[in-house]
């Protein structure tokens, strides 16, 4: 029964939970024995909530009582470690922050406590959610579930590592320009990073810069993706990005009044990417216009002439840079990990340099609406290679040498736009790792990329979203 506790999704356990059939504490029990099993080889989590049983046995209280239950009640989730939790540590993947310790949950938090969910642990990260691997001088490196050689990626990576694990059904992780995402393809989970906005920031380092920023759910189906979605969105009162009241449709699988367009890229327009995620890619595209869509093979004119990796490095180093300051100051070397070093170093943009790349950052967004004014949903991929050795900062992709930022080249688009994305698993590399694809809606558009999202999911045939330690 624990076994297959725990590979059940936030959705089903929370309809077990409400019909009786299992009770809060053995779906908590279920996931603390995986954690005691497999955790010291993963390196997913920094720290256990202690009260999280505790709150399992209050869960199970008020479904005997016959309360009032929340669409998540009972159901464990997890949440990355820049993002706050009261009365829980949240260090921030470095020693500057050792036992720091919030009074308030962030507001995704919250959001998720309020639908009934248990916070189950918090999970690893780079050094302030700073790199596309989750390694850092507090709780050290996270490892790939699939492969332990393997990252599974950043700045999520102990997020994505955990619930592909089954050390957790569902949890939350930030996106800066890869980071719930890339994580996701790395381990083969699903997650959502919404429009800019839609779900508030407030409570998670850093406060300012947040315009690329995103806070967003993990998990091992679309639908959990649907429902902490619906939990999540909304303005607080507080993150000034969070404004749009325009509402979610949750009416996933209801048909379209017309086919569907959907357009997918692989290059030009994202940097090199590997044949055999091409291949995946492509195996996408042909299974949506076996559903009827109407799939072809696209360009965006805009991504080739400005190349959004290069847009974002040029607009964030600047804006950056006094957080990092900020946080590090007067603080020994010793307590600074790779990125924070690297931050710091890292030359002014000129003021010249910085302007083009506003300019182009319009340009890129004028050119996603000219696309989208055709096309309801763009295919493509998320990263350009399966998950990869620990510490390879240096590749070979399709005859192209690169260096590591440029596994970002498919996903900072949509942070620089503001565009909301999934990513999901479609396939398998010939050397058993998952692969994933992304789904980019229009702004606001995340019940369109949810409902394709289901549909792929539906016919997929890849079923193994976890991975057996």
């Amino acid at each position: 029964m624990s076994n297959e506790l725990i590979f059940k999704d936030a959705t089903r356990l929370a309809e077990l939970i409400r019909t009786r059939e299992v009770s809060p504490v053995e779906v908590m029990q279920a996931h603390l024995d995986r954690i005691a099993a497999v955790e010291p080889r993963v390196n997913a989590l920094v720290t256990l909530a202690d009260t999280a049983m505790d709150a399992a046995k209050a869960a199970e209280a008020d479904v005997l009582a016959g309360r009032e239950l929340g669409p998540l009640h009972g159901v464990p989730f997890t949440v990355k470690d820049s993002i706050d939790t009261a009365g829980v540590l949240t260090q921030r993947g470095s020693p500057i922050f050792k036992g720091r310790l919030p009074e308030q949950d962030a507001t995704s938090v919250a959001r998720m406590k309020k639908a009934g969910g248990i916070l189950l642990a918090k999970t690893n990260l780079p050094e302030f959610s700073y790199w596309i691997e989750s390694d850092n001088l507090l709780s050290g490196r996270s490892n790939n579930p699939w492969d332990l050689t393997r990252t599974p990626g950043g700045s999520s990576g102990g997020e994505s590592a955990a619930i592909a694990a089954g050390m957790s059904p569902l949890g939350l992780g930030t996106d800066l320009a890869i980071s719930v995402r890339g994580p996701a393809a790395q381990t083969g989970i699903v997650s959502l990073k919404a429009t800019h906005g839609r779900i508030p920031m407030t409570g998670i380092w850093p406060r300012a810069p947040r315009r690329f920023w995103h806070v967003g759910p993990m998990a091992r189906s679309i639908r959990d993706l649907k429902l902490a979605f619906e939990q999540l969105y909304g303005p607080d009162g507080q993150d000034a990005f969070s404004t749009m009241t325009v509402p979610f449709d949750a009416g996933i699988g209801s048909a379209p009044v017309r086919p569907l367009r959907v357009g997918w890229l692989v290059e030009p327009g994202f940097g090199p990417v590997d044949p055999e995620v091409s291949a995946v890619v492509k195996s996408a595209a042909d299974a949506l216009a076996g559903l009827g869509m109407v799939v072809e093979p696209v360009r965006i004119p805009a991504l080739e002439r400005d190349f959004a990796l290069d847009v974002f490095n040029r607009l964030h180093v600047m804006e950056m840079k006094p957080a990092f300051a900020e946080a590090t100051a007067g603080r020994r070397p010793d307590e600074l990990y790779k990125m924070a070093k690297t931050m710091l170093g890292l030359p002014d943009t000129s003021m010249a340099d910085y302007i083009d790349a506003e300019q182009a950052a319009e340009r890129l967004r004028d050119g996603f609406a000219e696309y989208f004014s055709k096309y309801d949903v763009l295919l493509t991929h998320v990263l350009p290679i399966p998950a990869h050795k620990h510490g390879v900062e240096q590749f070979v992709i399709n005859g192209q040498s690169v260096d590591a930022t440029y596994l970002q080249g498919a996903t900072v688009p949509l942070n620089i736009t503001g565009l909301p994305g999934i990513a999901m698993r479609f396939g398998t590399s010939s050397e058993g790792l998952p692969i994933n694809v992304q789904l980019v809606g229009s702004w606001l558009a995340e019940s369109t990329i949810l409902h394709v999202a289901g549909l792929l999911e539906s016919v997929s045939t890849v079923r193994d979203l976890h991975a057996s330690l």
